[in-house]
């Protein structure tokens, strides 16, 4: 079942999106959320964007939302996305759902354009975005440390 987050979703998705603080360069950040922090994340980003998740078998397999580019106003039609899968969820079509249906959603909301950041390398996420048409149009070079390694960022967009 794939609907609207609901904040009470908040410590299902910090058991997935832990997972990928700790034992991944995936995210940047390097503190696991607590589930009233994801709470907050979820009350602060919904009134504006748009996030989803996707249930299996009554458990949440994964999440995907958008969320502002940057903080100047004239951004405002601009969202960067993100989505993550429960590792036991990879490889069954629920990113390429959850991913389609949050384009449609962010099209609805009069987004103009779409940005996706991806740690690298990470071929699931690269071959994700340019399912949708998102291109490539930025490769930072080591832009991030964690795990004992520098990272590289690519970004990639569409134009609706």
């Amino acid at each position: 079942m794939l609907r609207q987050v609901h904040p009470d979703d908040a410590s299902s998705i910090c058991i997935i999106y832990n997972h990928f603080i700790e034992d991944t360069a995936v995210t940047f950040e390097e503190s696991i959320l607590t589930p009233e922090e994801m709470r907050q994340r979820i009350l602060e980003t919904t009134p504006t964007y748009p996030w989803l998740v996707r249930e299996e078998r009554g458990k949440l397999a994964g999440y995907a939302y958008g969320r502002k580019w940057r903080e100047r106003s004239a951004y405002r039609h601009s969202a960067e996305v993100t989505v993550y899968l429960d590792p036991s969820a990879v490889g069954k079509g629920i990113g390429t759902e959850l991913f389609g249906a949050l384009l449609t959603e962010l099209r609805s909301r009069e987004i103009h354009c779409v940005i996706g950041g991806v740690a690298l390398p990470n071929a699931a996420s690269v071959a994700l975005l340019e399912k949708f048409g998102l291109r490539k149009v930025a490769h930072f070079k080591e832009v991030g440390y964690k795990l004992g390694r520098w990272i590289d960022v690519g970004y990639w967009q569409i134009v609706f």
